[in-house]
């Protein structure tokens, strides 16, 4: 049997802190939940891998290290609204740290209100408007957009002159159904 308690303290001392991921309340909350949970339990060994693993039929969970830095980025607080989209790991951190999470899978429509965050657990070719909208002011997305071999996480902001997009670092998860690029020809 697998000694999954040692294996998530290995995971945050490598794979999380030594990428200048900052915020011990991260560090702490990744220590305390049960990563190979959120996977199916022949794939639980994988749980705290490098490597992004599959949940479920073309659902991913990001690397430990990439939803690390991407909630770091995210600055989650007790309190806030967060909107978790195919990303139930990232929820289970943000519920730890003591936001109200409402959990959808990508495609499904959102639901009413705004979020002072959204976090996607999976890649799109780019983070739909429709996402962006959802935002309260100061609100805040954390997303990778992939087209082509390597993907950028990236942070939206809204604000009250409207929103804003930083690249924050690669990363390279598959990209979810229904949220690949899609090329034309143009003339």
């Amino acid at each position: 049997m697998a000694d999954f308690a040692a294996a998530r303290l290995n995971m945050v001392e490598s794979q999380v802190r030594t990428q200048d991921v900052t915020d011990v309340r991260i560090h702490d909350a990744m220590r305390a939940l049960p990563r190979e949970r959120f996977v199916p339990e022949a794939k639980g060994h994988l749980a705290y891998t490098d490597i992004e693993v599959e949940y479920a039929p073309g659902r991913w969970l990001l690397k430990p290290r990439d939803v690390a830095k991407l909630l770091h980025a995210l600055r989650p607080m007790p309190g806030e609204r967060a909107l978790a989209i195919s990303a139930p790991y990232a929820a289970a951190v943000i519920e730890e740290l003591g936001g109200t999470v409402t959990r959808i899978e990508a495609g499904d429509a959102l639901p009413a209100g705004e979020f002072d965050m959204i976090v996607c657990e999976g890649a799109v070719s780019r983070a739909p408007e429709a996402w962006q909208r959802a935002l309260a002011t100061n609100g805040r997305l954390g997303v990778v957009e992939r087209d082509g071999p390597v993907g950028q996480a990236c942070l939206y902001v809204r604000t009250a002159e409207g929103v804003g997009r930083r690249d924050l670092f690669d990363a390279f998860p598959p990209v979810l159904a229904g949220f690949e690029a899609r090329h034309g020809f143009a003339f």
